[in-house]
């Protein structure tokens, strides 16, 4: 098969296009034909060796989170699942022409939502909705701040968190306010704006996806007994407010909620951007324009 082989950390020239030996399904696990994968943050990060230090890679390896295609072979044991059946899922060494994903994790697409289009949910609506169900832990009638909320992990936590009854407050910078009116947000504060965010009292919850400065003015803003759930790691002054719980996501396979999740993206209740679809062939320029940041999913197709 063809894929985007990364033989050493560094920049995204590192991704070269090339032969790779076809992986096979074993004992329940699904050999998928992808037809798209999608660039996610982790996947630029892993790349440059920002990340080597907790989560080192075999090199050669390949990247890719995110898989959308069709069943082309089921493993033993495998039951529910056919050739030709449009499936999508959150695997690994998603950036090739074939990719073997564990029965379990696998979702079908709704028939409504275009095949390739599919491949731009998992990752990040599964973060989201984990940030709130898993995080947070947000009941009706209270109160949660999401920042990074146009974002794509920060979109699918406030819709998330619309869901669980809550009053959701949609944290961005003051250029995003326009945008972020079309989430559903209870409320859009600029989080750059030291006079608004001064004005905001305290609250249940934070769902944090951006870390830094931003999540350590937000700590202080949480009640005692309250949650600071985050998907970028505890902020830097976490010591110095122990009646906060702090929780730190990390996103796993959930194949019947991302299922849900992509129903709500048929019905246009939840909306993940997608700004590009390119070759895989392409994956350098994916990662290179990725990194500029202030784009919306950028999708490879096998």
């Amino acid at each position: 098969m063809k894929a985007v082989v990364l033989h050493e950390y560094g920049a995204p020239n590192k991704l070269i296009y090339e032969d790779f030996p076809d992986p096979v399904a074993g004992e329940g696990q699904v050999l998928v034909r992808v037809a798209a994968s999608s660039v996610n943050p982790i996947d630029l990060k892993l790349r440059s060796g920002a990340m080597k230090a907790f989560w080192p890679l075999e090199l050669p390896t390949i990247l890719g989170r995110d898989i959308s295609g069709t069943v082309r072979e089921v493993g033993a044991g495998v039951s529910g699942f056919k050739p030709g059946d449009k499936v999508m899922a959150v695997g690994d060494r998603a950036y090739a022409e074939l990719a073997v994903v564990a029965a379990k994790d696998l979702a079908f697409v709704p028939e409504k939502l275009d095949l390739v289009k599919a491949a731009a949910l998992p990752l990040v609506t599964l973060t989201g909705e984990q940030l709130i169900s898993r995080g947070t832990k947000i009941q009706s009638g209270q109160t949660v701040l999401v920042t990074g909320a146009v974002g794509n992990v920060g979109r699918s936590a406030v819709w998330t968190a619309k869901k669980a009854g809550a009053v959701v407050i949609a944290g961005v910078k003051k250029a995003q306010v326009k945008d972020a009116a079309a989430l559903g947000a209870d409320q859009v504060l600029a989080l750059d704006d030291a006079a608004a965010l001064d004005k905001l009292g305290f609250i249940d919850a934070v769902a944090n996806t951006v870390g830094g400065e931003t999540a350590e003015k937000l700590l202080g803003k949480v009640k005692q007994g309250g949650v600071f759930a985050s998907v970028v790691g505890p902020p830097g002054n976490a010591n110095m407010h122990p009646t906060v719980r702090i929780e730190v996501i990390k996103s796993s396979p959930d194949a019947r909620t991302l299922r849900t999740l992509a129903e709500d993206v048929v019905a246009g209740r939840l909306v993940i951007p997608i700004d590009r679809m390119v070759p895989l062939a392409e994956a350098a320029e994916a990662h290179a324009a990725a990194e500029k940041g202030g784009i919306g999913k950028v999708l490879l197709l096998a």
